[in-house]
């Protein structure tokens, strides 16, 4: 089996998760800062060194399940990741509440301020999205 990898991208940072060959369990992988590293070479790079095409991406939507405009960002960054990386296979997952939900997480785990949330929140989304996919496909 393949790993699967998945983003949560955003404006500034780009979260990336992987799962295991098993394609069972999602953990967060890192953190790209998009203003410091080119994102689409390192998506390429990192789908590399996992032997994988196979990219889960987390489409923002609002409560009501409306697309915005942060929505079609991540559909043009990904027509880029497209040209970048050869047989890219995209899947899209709703990622409401992803960023929350990893947010409350690390709220929890971090009650003596050893973690500095911002460099960790966006591939902990990332694996709760991809979380979200692994569990859908059983």
């Amino acid at each position: 089996m393949k790993r699967y990898i998945a983003l949560d991208i955003g404006d500034v940072r780009i979260g990336v998760a992987r799962s295991d060959i098993m394609g069972i369990i999602a953990s967060p992988l890192e953190t790209i800062n998009r203003k410091k590293v080119k994102s689409v070479k390192r998506i390429a790079e990192i789908c590399k060194e996992n032997d994988t095409n196979l990219v889960v991406v987390g489409i923002p939507k609002s409560l009501d399940g409306e697309e915005k405009r942060q929505a079609e960002k991540v559909r043009e960054y990904i027509e880029k990741l497209k040209k970048e990386i050869e047989n890219l296979e995209i899947i899209e997952v709703d990622e409401r509440f992803s960023t929350v939900i990893a947010d409350n997480i690390l709220k929890e785990l971090n009650k003596n301020g050893a973690i500095e949330k911002r460099k960790v929140v966006d591939k902990v989304a990332a694996s709760i999205i991809l979380q979200t996919y692994l569990d859908m496909k059983k």
